[in-house]
């Protein structure tokens, strides 16, 4: 692994993010902090990671030439995937060329950037407990599987797709064909072709951010307190930590992520998605990379997810410890505007122990993640009151 070294200077260590957004920019400042030179690649200009990186490049990551030929100029030593939508291959012929090391792997990228690669690897492969699915090539398809296997209610999503989008629970026949339109609009890339999940009647579900890392030349794996959240629309709006599970619960959980985690390999941040209901879980899916929920790490954990992500990707030993309870609540754009202002932010952090980032993102819209409020407390309840406390403070306007 190659050293740590000066930033625009001939020893750096230079790091290539692939996505650009909130996550990627706080993974951008945790890998600046210890002294890497970053790069950010978004599809759009002046993306929040753009705003950080000592490089900016806009293309379309899903353009195999046009990547390829990024990657060989700028001849990064590690690139680190933090969207879906991404030409894998390309990143698969330069690790195969063992030119630069890819962020936990190529096939791992490759297998998680669609729900197919992941769910017959859980399921077929590894035997995790999931849902029941069907994979469908039509509308036809589609009611197929839900009247001869899945049955009602059940959740229909795209292969390919990010916060939700394109995601859809249905309870009749006649929810089936706006679900699947909804999939067609919501996917990242065209593809005719969705997953129709069984739906689990689940307590909670919750996000098991699990570490990668290397201690003395070894990989071992760690495990950050449970992340509880809710979600709107398959969209998440507020995350807590820890959530309360039983140990029965909590170990087939760590027991489930550290399969599949092994599986894919490579070092970093893994976002294990899972139902639990009583003492069973159910494996939902993995992100290869920080995850959405873990953002309430940024103030209930001694290194957040991204300062993990960093370490870990640098062979540095990470340190998982739960500081506080806390909560994360979304801002949302509420507006369809170019430029926002953000109103009444100090009003909103004179609300105990909390905290905001605001993410800089050049254009809003009424769904849109602008910013989280953070707050932490002596328990989740208190917190996730503070943290919607602070969220619905701010309001957002057009500039």
């Amino acid at each position: 692994m190659k050293p740590l070294g000066t930033p625009l200077r001939p020893s750096a260590l230079k790091v290539m993010l692939l996505g650009a957004g909130e996550l990627g920019k706080e993974v951008i400042i945790a890998l600046q902090r210890l002294g890497a030179e970053t790069i950010a690649v978004d599809r759009y200009d002046n993306a929040p990671g753009h705003q950080v990186a000592h490089h900016a490049y806009t293309i379309d990551m899903n353009d195999e030439q046009a990547l390829r030929t990024l990657i060989k100029t700028v001849q990064p030593d590690i690139i680190v995937p933090e969207i879906e939508a991404i030409a894998t291959q390309v990143l698969a012929e330069f690790e195969h060329a063992q030119s630069l090391r890819v962020i936990p792997t190529a096939r791992a990228t490759q297998l998680t950037m669609d729900r197919e690669g992941i769910r017959r690897l859980a399921a077929e492969t590894l035997g995790v407990p999931t849902s029941p699915y069907v994979f469908c090539n039509s509308l036809e398809e589609l009611t197929q599987a839900i009247d001869n296997k899945i049955g009602y209610p059940c959740v229909i999503k795209p292969l390919m797709s990010s916060s939700g989008k394109g995601q859809s629970k249905i309870a009749s026949a006649a929810d089936i064909e706006p679900a699947w339109n909804y999939a067609m609009e919501g996917g990242r890339v065209s593809q005719q072709r969705v997953i129709v999940e069984g739906f689990i009647d689940f307590d909670y579900e919750i996000t098991l951010l699990t570490v990668r890392s290397l201690r003395q030349g070894q990989v071992e794996t760690n495990f950050c307190a449970p992340i509880g959240h809710k979600q709107v629309d398959g969209d998440y709006v507020e995350s807590w930590q820890p959530q309360a599970m039983s140990e029965a619960a909590l170990q087939k959980a760590q027991a489930i992520a550290l399969a599949v985690t092994q599986n894919l390999g490579g070092l970093g941040v893994f976002g294990v998605e899972l139902f639990v209901r009583g003492d069973d879980v159910w494996f939902s899916e993995v992100s290869p990379r920080p995850h959405d929920t873990g953002m309430v790490t940024m103030i209930t954990q001694a290194q957040s997810e991204f300062e993990l992500h960093a370490r870990a990707i640098l062979g540095l030993p990470v340190d998982t410890t739960l500081r506080s309870a806390g909560a994360s609540s979304v801002i949302y754009g509420g507006v369809e505007s170019s430029a926002v202002v953000f109103d009444y932010v100090a009003q909103a952090l004179q609300v105990p122990q909390s905290d905001v980032r605001l993410f800089g993102k050049p254009q809003s819209f009424d769904r849109r993640r602008m910013g989280v409020a953070l707050a932490a407390a002596e328990d989740t309840t208190t917190a996730r009151e503070r943290a919607n406390q602070v969220s619905s403070t701010i309001l957002v306007k057009q500039a």
